[in-house]
């Protein structure tokens, strides 16, 4: 829960907080190797976490994070409760197990895909005295579509299982027809597909149009744009045309960049729709129920007067959602704009959750009763 604060001497009002963006990891590669990967796929080679080419500078993960035994930060279920839970006042957080991107062998891929599932079904969504606060995101390595469907076939059905898993760094755009299979199996579970930076890159589209970046901060601030290209690639493709209930979570920002390229978008696609017959509609018109961003330290202009318009444009407080990117060092509070509406508020903070992975976190709470 959070408390909003209306200036009276009234008693603050409590809404609901998801975290759409929780990373969990294994204790350490041997705790995968031993306890999960099976052979011929344990013995075999793949990039360790760390393995990312652009480390934080002071390190990746908030201090406090490990386990009682300095475990990987983000594996100990109890470490993990206490700061969410107890610190942090989140009442239900989807988890995001982290992998290791696309392996160049897609079978090691899934089976690191699979590994990582068992172990968040087993030992974080069953827990006995957590697992109930937890949804999950099953991951699947796209490049393998028999391997990512006999995942989702295994997991769709786990009461607390929210949506399937991705990586942002991917060969192709991800509106090509080779992926189609993985939409169609992802809309007949009626699970959204949520699309995420990884650690430990395996293969990987470059974080700029122009090849690699330099310095950290420029990976971070350019990165994202990879989001734009993949669902820009889907709408001109025709993917949200042809599967209408499929939804995709953008889960690294990026909703601050979606406006201008989506106007433009429109400006360049109006004269010439019908050389898209597959795709008939205005572009920025498949956004509504198919597109979620999912932001902690909020893009945009910052804490300005005009920040509740701005995030009505392209119908933004729809599609964005609150995460933390809990372990890492920039994990975020959910700080608003003061500029932001009581609706947007709520919106952010659980309401586009709750819609979009059918969690009831209202009963009881009263809604906020102002954003100041």
């Amino acid at each position: 829960m959070i408390e909003i604060v209306d200036g009276t001497e009234a008693e603050p009002a409590r809404i609901p907080l998801i975290d759409a963006s929780v990373h969990i990891f294994f204790g350490s590669n041997k705790d995968l190797r031993e306890n999960f990967l099976r052979e011929p796929f344990s013995s075999r080679g793949f990039p360790d976490y760390e393995m990312d080419w652009y480390g934080a500078p002071g390190g990746e993960y908030a201090k406090g994070t490990r386990g009682p035994n300095k475990e990987y930060p983000g594996s100990d279920v109890d470490v993990v409760a206490e700061h969410l839970f107890s610190d942090r006042g989140v009442d239900v957080a989807v988890l995001h197990p982290m992998t290791r991107g696309v392996m160049p062998d897609r079978h090691l891929g899934t089976a690191i895909a699979a590994a990582h599932n068992e172990m968040m079904v087993s030992r974080w969504l069953d827990h006995p005295e957590f697992g109930e606060r937890f949804r999950g995101t099953i991951r699947v390595d796209p490049h393998d579509i028999h391997g990512a469907l006999r995942e989702i076939a295994t997991y769709k059905d786990h009461p607390r299982v929210v949506q399937i898993g991705i990586p942002l760094q991917s060969r192709e755009l991800y509106g090509k027809p080779q992926f189609w299979p993985l939409w169609e199996a992802a809309v007949d579970a009626g699970l959204p597909v949520a699309v995420h930076i990884e650690v430990g890159n395996g293969i990987m589209l470059s974080p700029t149009p122009s090849g690699a970046t330099r310095t950290y901060e420029q990976y971070l601030g350019f990165m994202s744009l990879n989001y734009l290209y993949h669902v820009m690639n889907m709408i001109a493709e025709g993917v949200f045309e042809r599967y209408d209930g499929l939804k995709m979570v953008w889960a690294d920002g990026a909703a601050d960049m979606l406006t201008p390229f989506m106007w433009r978008m429109d400006c360049f696609g109006r004269p010439h729709l019908e050389q898209t017959p597959w795709a008939p509609k205005m572009p920025s018109a498949y956004l509504p129920g198919h597109t979620y961003f999912i932001q902690g330290s909020i893009d945009g202009p910052g804490d300005v007067e005009f920040a509740g318009e701005w995030l009505e444009f392209t119908g933004k407080d729809d599609m964005t959602m609150f995460g933390s990117s809990y372990p890492h060092w920039n994990m975020a509070e959910p700080n608003l704009p003061t500029a932001y509406t009581a609706e947007q508020w709520d919106k952010i903070c659980w309401r586009n959750a709750s819609q979009l992975y059918g969690i009831d976190v209202s009963r009881g709470v009263s809604a906020p009763v102002g954003a100041r």
